[in-house]
């Protein structure tokens, strides 16, 4: 990353553009981080992160375009640069591009409640290894109904066209992960599984933008990819809202680590300017059955969501 005087961004910035190829990414550091970038989206970056601030769920900043190809706080550090163009189409209305930010309260929402009574998922420990077995569907909520049917509201802004199938994982984590050597790229794949049984991958679309903006999710904050594999992009509301406590597992990453919901004194989430380049930090957790000071990765309302980048080796 190159920095500038800021009395000359706009001259700058015109003059990157003309030059750029339309796949390459540049970012520019003017006082606060602004990300030009192309990706094949046309999209412009904004900052996520805001220090000691509580991040609104109406008004939460907008991830296009934070992504890298090395661990920084508050980008995915993905595996996978760069992506084609997204598909023509409106902004959504739950969209703000003017704030650069997006409202889950308002954004669309798949419709139907489906139950899957062969779900399954289990955690045991066996020894120093943690054994996974999960065949993804919800063990304790309902999906909408895909493929998104026309007459869905939802099928306005996404004709999910695939189906939701079972889909069986069995993972042998380390039950005690240490740090790697150096950070490691997710990728667009499971990065983990949280406590309803489905898989969780990163913050990222098929197009490289923000996927809880964009994407159209049930109300579980689920959908299925063309492989049929449900899954979630961030720790979704039917999970967060009920882990109130101060710090509260809600899942595994596939190096191992615990995924946690963590809250203030005034029981808000916390924030990218909390955590460390891989959206993680060392605390207080519950782990293993004992109260230790252990690193772990964290939910938050705000980009990147769960898993920046590795901090431990994944399976």
């Amino acid at each position: 990353m190159i920095a500038y005087p800021a009395g000359d961004l706009a001259g700058l910035a015109h003059d990157l553009w003309e030059r750029v190829a339309v796949r390459t990414r540049l970012f520019v550091l003017v006082g606060t981080i602004v990300a030009l970038t192309s990706l094949g989206l046309g999209t412009v970056a904004f900052a996520t992160s805001r220090a000691n601030a509580t991040v609104s769920a109406t008004a939460i900043p907008l991830g296009d375009g934070h992504v890298s190809s090395t661990p920084k706080k508050g980008y995915v550090d993905s595996c996978s640069t760069p992506f084609p163009p997204a598909p023509p189409g409106t902004t959504p209305p739950w969209i703000n591009t003017t704030n650069h930010t997006w409202d889950s309260e308002t954004k669309a929402v798949v419709e139907g409640s489906v139950s899957w009574p062969t779900a399954f998922y289990n955690a045991t420990l066996s020894g120093s290894t943690r054994v996974i077995k999960t065949n993804d569907l919800p063990v304790d909520h309902t999906t909408g109904t895909f493929p998104i049917a026309s007459t869905n509201p939802a099928h306005a802004y996404d004709a999910n066209p695939n189906s939701i199938a079972p889909d069986l994982f069995t993972w042998d984590l380390p039950a005690d992960p240490v740090a790697a050597r150096r950070p490691s790229c997710t990728s667009l794949g499971p990065i983990g599984v949280l406590s309803d049984g489905v898989v969780l991958y990163n913050a990222l679309d098929a197009n490289g933008r923000d996927a809880a903006a964009h994407e159209v999710l049930d109300s579980c904050g689920g959908h299925p990819d063309q492989a049929s594999r449900y899954h979630h992009h961030d720790v979704p509301p039917c999970i967060l809202n009920a882990a109130t406590g101060r710090s509260t597992l809600v899942g595994y990453a596939v190096d191992g680590y615990g995924i946690y919901v963590e809250r203030n004194a005034n029981g808000a989430l916390l924030t990218n300017a909390n955590l460390d380049k891989c959206h993680g930090r060392t605390s207080k957790i519950l782990w293993n059955g004992k109260e230790i000071h252990m690193y772990h990765y964290d939910a938050t309302l705000e980009y990147p969501y769960t898993i920046g980048c590795y901090h431990g080796t994944p399976i």
